[in-house]
């Protein structure tokens, strides 16, 4: 008998029907002799119509007391799911019950909206596991020292189920979603496109990191953080099949030490649109130049990804990096009113039709050439690259966003993620 943690995605939970489905699910596993908790995430579009509201009636200034009011709004879709799923277990013969964050507790810091798990007290958890019950808990939220709920942000019940599998030391942790695992790329892009049966955590946190949408990136640093077995599932296959069969289906996300690991070169191939591309052209070549470009950018809250220094000519070089599209206009106003005056640089000039593309994979650590590989395959179909950023187990070049297909498919056949690992 194991503890098990199962999570849900809104879609999973988007009709009471769809609900009935995961309760004879759950039931199936309960039923073999784990001890089950489940993490739903609230009905689908609930929480953006909960949000809605909030929009409507909010003050001119976002002050803190405006982002706590949307967390006690936010935390109430969830709280509707773990009701929903109990009863739908009990319908079943389930002893079920449901407990909402603060009830656990799920202790968390203060920073509304986007809070960050501290600790979780699981004593009342396990004691209701041990009467057989089934225990269902809200993702999403906690609450923080004064008492006051939190939510963590877009994704935060896949980063709850996690942190609740960490904290009880659970198996497994199944994450139910509308795909049925982790694959080489997006199939809508590349259909030959592999589904992965297992993938380290290092190449799972790249993946997320660099646009893969399966995980929201928080959830697989903890799982990695805390040694979680992930598994990625579909919750659309029928809630009867044979649990051995499914208990192995979808990506299991592992460590590298695993024996069992795909030994490809290359595990997968990501892609990013939302980059924008920022150059300060003619910039005085000496030290503390990059600070002073970066230092105001990182002051405004603003993530920078890749950024490239050019060769000096004459004492002046250019400075380029890449920020998020959302970004972009924000980024040039501050560099054009504050950075560049106090420089004495030529100009700003930008780039809005950029992509990102990197490939993934933990055997390039004991492969040469791999990068050279990318080039030149993307060299030969005439794709030009304008920024390079590699680290042990990716490279990602930036190029015009018009060849971003392009290069995926390309770069997918090149290194044969078609084809089946032996």
């Amino acid at each position: 008998m194991a503890l098990i943690v199962h999570k849900y995605g809104g879609t999973s939970m988007g009709s009471t029907e769809r609900i009935r489905n995961v309760a004879k699910r759950v039931a199936k596993w309960h039923r073999a002799g784990h001890q089950m908790v489940v993490v739903p995430s609230a009905m689908s579009g609930e929480t953006n119509r909960l949000l809605g509201l909030a929009k409507e009636l909010a003050p001119a200034a976002h002050t803190t007391a405006y982002a706590r009011e949307l967390d006690m709004i936010a935390s109430t879709g969830e709280q509707v799911s773990v009701g929903l799923l109990a009863i739908a277990l009990q319908a079943e013969g389930i002893d079920a019950i449901s407990y909402t964050g603060w009830q656990v507790p799920v202790r968390t810091d203060s920073a509304y909206t986007k809070a960050r798990i501290e600790s979780i007290d699981d004593t009342r958890v396990r004691a209701d596991l041990d009467a057989g019950k089934v225990v269902i808990i809200t993702g999403f939220q906690g609450i923080d020292a004064q008492g006051h709920i939190t939510t963590l942000g877009r994704g935060g019940s896949d980063t709850s189920a996690v942190a609740i599998a960490a904290a009880m030391k659970a198996a497994e942790c199944l994450i139910y979603t509308d795909v049925d695992g982790v694959y080489t790329t997006d199939p809508r892009i590349v259909p030959e496109a592999r589904r992965l049966h297992t993938i380290s955590f290092e190449e799972m946190l790249e993946m997320a990191s660099l646009g893969s949408k399966v995980l929201q990136i928080r959830s697989v640093e903890f799982a990695g953080k805390y040694r979680v077995p992930l598994r990625v599932l579909s919750s659309f296959t029928p809630w009867d099949i044979p649990l051995d069969e499914e208990a192995k289906s979808g990506t299991l996300i592992t460590f590298e030490e695993d024996e069992n690991m795909e030994q490809a070169v290359v595990s997968g191939i990501a892609f990013n649109r939302d980059e924008a591309k920022i150059t300060v052209m003619g910039v005085p070549d000496k030290p503390g130049i990059a600070y002073q470009i970066l230092g105001a950018v990182a002051d405004a809250n603003i993530d920078v990804d890749v950024i490239l220094q050019n060769v000096s000519h004459d004492g002046k070089t250019d400075f380029s990096f890449t920020v998020h599209r959302n970004d972009y206009a924000k980024t040039i106003d501050l560099l054009k009113e504050k950075v560049v005056p106090h420089l004495g640089a030529n100009e700003v000039v930008g780039d809005t039709k950029i992509c990102k593309v990197s490939i993934v994979g933990i055997g390039m650590r004991s492969h040469a050439g791999v990068a050279s590989r990318m080039f030149r395959v993307l060299a030969e179909e005439g794709i030009n690259i304008q920024m390079i950023t590699t680290s042990e187990i990716k490279t990602s070049v930036v190029i015009d966003e018009k060849y971003m297909e392009l290069a995926v498919r390309a770069l997918h056949k090149a290194f044969d993620l078609d084809q089946d690992a032996a």
